[in-house]
């Protein structure tokens, strides 16, 4: 996910897309605490496009 196709999305659709990336990183950090996640780098990429996700929410209710 980039960050042009995040700035065309609304604040409601952006909301959406952080719930569904929050329940993503959970399910990660489970996998990888049972030893049955093969690729961790999907930890740090979930990770980013949560910070990405929540920095255009904090930009768009600041403008």
């Amino acid at each position: 996910m980039n960050n042009a196709e995040l700035r065309t999305k609304s604040v409601d659709d952006l909301g959406k897309e952080l719930n569904d990336l929050l329940k993503a990183h959970f399910n990660l950090r489970m996998q990888h605490g049972t030893q049955q996640l093969s690729n961790t780098a999907q930890l740090g990429r979930v990770r980013r496009d949560i910070a990405r996700v929540k920095t255009i929410i904090r930009e768009r209710k600041s403008a």
